[in-house]
């Protein structure tokens, strides 16, 4: 490959612009998809319905010019309506497999708390080692390759919470607020306007993204920062055991895993290198840390009573954790 040649804000801003011939508004989630999509990690995006969730990921898809695929998630889904199944030939009198809408390099898993456990366990593969198996044989899946799911936070009737396991290799969850008053009302002289969303063209490709990826390498974390990180997240730890003992009620049941120092680590670098700099500073860092931990730990009973949230805790953790103070 030939080292890449955009920069990080120039490359941002063609794609912010063509996503927001579409998308008005969510600025700060669009550029964290771009730092999930720079970082190789898979997004959880959570929101009330109508929020243009699904409509913000097929116009990132679009704008990159890659394979985009959406699965919308129900209760009889299967596993191999995912990842495809062995078909018989009778002319051949073989099985060959079948690909699912998994084979793609963007691929949308609609409401993803909706599937029963064997399809999310399904997805599990494809998320982690990027490959799947039908008929006990090993297919590896297309480069790049993302998963971004959605979820509605308040419905609960028919749906799978998703384990532990599987949240923990998303590595981000973007909780998708109502839009500003600004933006809510150029949706409506939008509407009135057209009668269709404005058709989007590629301005960037999953080979470029590929390419990109080198730069973002190069991106310096010092070793005060990498320690920053450390402390961060193994606070989380220290959450889930009382301090003195027993002398105060635990805020967590378990904290972050090392997934969450290596989530930190390298979207701070794809973060950065999108701002137009070389090093990743603490307060990256700290803009980071409640979309890559929120998801990681767990409330325990006594929070959960004293309406304790998760981004509470990780700011929380933030404010207590020294700063470095050299740290280029």
């Amino acid at each position: 490959m030939s080292p890449p040649t955009a920069t990080g804000p120039a490359w941002a801003q063609k794609l912010r612009d063509e996503i927001g011939r579409s998308v008005i508004g969510q600025q700060e989630i669009v550029e964290r998809l771009l730092v999930a999509l720079l970082a190789n990690g898979h997004v959880l995006l959570e929101g009330m319905p109508g929020l243009a969730k699904t409509l913000l990921v097929r116009s990132l898809g679009t704008a990159l010019g890659v394979q985009f695929e959406r699965i919308q998630f129900t209760p009889d889904l299967l596993p191999s309506d995912v990842v495809g199944t062995m078909i018989y030939s009778p002319a051949t009198g073989a099985f060959t497999p079948h690909h699912g809408p998994v084979f793609a390099n963007l691929l949308l898993a609609d409401e993803i708390n909706r599937a029963p456990a064997k399809v999310q366990s399904a997805l599990l593969e494809a998320m982690q080692e990027r490959q799947v198996t039908i008929g006990g044989q090993t297919h590896p899946l297309p480069k790049p390759f993302f998963v971004m799911a959605t979820q509605n936070p308040i419905e609960q009737e028919g749906t799978y919470p998703l384990p532990e396991a599987q949240t923990d290799r998303f590595l981000f969850k973007l909780i998708v607020d109502y839009p500003a008053l600004a933006d809510e009302t150029a949706m409506l002289q939008r509407w009135g306007q057209v009668s269709s969303q404005p058709g989007l063209k590629a301005v960037s490709s999953g080979e470029e993204l590929l390419l990109l990826r080198q730069a973002v390498d190069q991106v310096h974390v010092a070793p005060a920062v990498q320690s920053y990180i450390l402390s961060l997240v193994r606070a989380t730890r220290a959450r889930a055991t009382p301090a003195g003992g027993a002398t105060r009620a635990r805020q967590l049941t378990f904290g972050a895993s090392p997934r969450a120092s290596l989530a930190l680590y390298q979207a701070g670098r794809a973060l950065a290198w999108l701002r137009g700099l070389d090093f990743v500073g603490p307060g990256l860092v700290q803009e980071l840390a409640p979309d890559v931990l929120r998801h990681r730990i767990g409330l325990s009973y006594e929070a959960e009573a004293e309406e304790i949230t998760a981004d509470k805790v990780v700011a929380e953790v933030i404010a207590t954790t020294p700063v470095p103070a050299h740290a280029r």
